[in-house]
């Protein structure tokens, strides 16, 4: 089977995830609970801080305010569990059944998440968009253009966190427990994306450091766009940027994946 005939097995893969994530509806009701009480936590800590300052790194209150609830809304679109399913399917030894399907199977999982993601998009990320817009005095885009630029980078975003999910999840076909290292990448994705902090609260040093790792256009770049502080040749520069990590990172996940299966003990069966 040439890659070209493969492609039509991977939108299969989207497809079936698309409806298999749809026995889980439920989780996406509790699901725009618990994201609109984040923002809510966040947005009274903001209006305090504020309360002493009409501006703090850049930012005034009614930008920051929109900075929250959008990089939560992104958020509800973005995220994926690759890691945890990887880790899940080696222990049990079903990983074995995905290595004997004719796909690529980095490829898979994208398709996966992909198909995860749309199904966020309609039933989760609109309706929390809806309930923050009308619950906050959330900012549209700055302008048109800087909303195209943003979808844009959501979908970089999706396929950033896809890639290093994929490189955590494949530390399972190395050790026997991952749950260490995907809490410990899930806290450091948090703070260093710019979900919890924006990086424009760092030291200006640090900025510049953090803005050559991946984990900022997770979240910071996009809702740098959003509020139009990377306009014009800046924000296409941020996409190149994000379009560059989103290849560097598929790229160290494949070779680590060839590596690792050197390596691979399949538990359980």
């Amino acid at each position: 089977m040439t890659r070209l005939h493969r492609i039509p097995a991977y939108f299969e893969f989207a497809r079936m995830a698309f409806l298999k994530i749809l026995a889980y509806r439920l989780r996406y009701l509790t699901g725009i609970l618990t994201y609109f009480i984040n923002v809510t936590v966040y947005t009274f800590i903001w209006r305090a801080i504020f309360s002493a300052s009409d501006t703090v790194a850049g930012y005034d209150l009614p930008q920051m305010v929109t900075y929250v609830a959008v990089s939560w809304i992104i958020r509800s679109f973005y995220f994926n569990n690759i890691d945890r399913d990887m880790a899940t399917e080696v222990a049990e030894g079903r990983i074995a059944i995905s290595l004997i399907k004719p796909v690529d199977t980095q490829l898979m999982y994208v398709a996966q998440t992909s198909g995860e993601a749309c199904f966020r998009a309609v039933m989760f990320t609109l309706p929390i968009a809806a309930v923050l817009f009308l619950a906050y005095p959330v900012r549209p885009p700055a302008s048109p253009e800087a909303g195209a630029a943003f979808l844009c980078s959501c979908v970089l975003a999706l396929l950033i966190f896809a890639s290093i999910n994929f490189i955590v999840g494949t530390f399972a076909l190395r050790i026997q427990s991952i749950v260490g290292v995907i809490r410990a990448k899930y806290f450091v994705v948090e703070f260093l994306s710019g979900l919890l902090l924006p990086l424009s609260f760092f030291p200006e040093r640090l900025q510049r450091l953090l803005l050559l790792l991946p984990f900022p256009h997770i979240s910071y770049t996009p809702m740098q766009i959003y509020l139009g502080k990377l306009r014009g040749a800046s924000a296409l520069g941020a996409l190149g940027l994000q379009l560059l990590w989103a290849a560097s990172l598929f790229a160290a996940g494949r070779l680590f994946w060839r590596a690792s299966m050197k390596r691979l003990s399949v538990q359980g069966g």
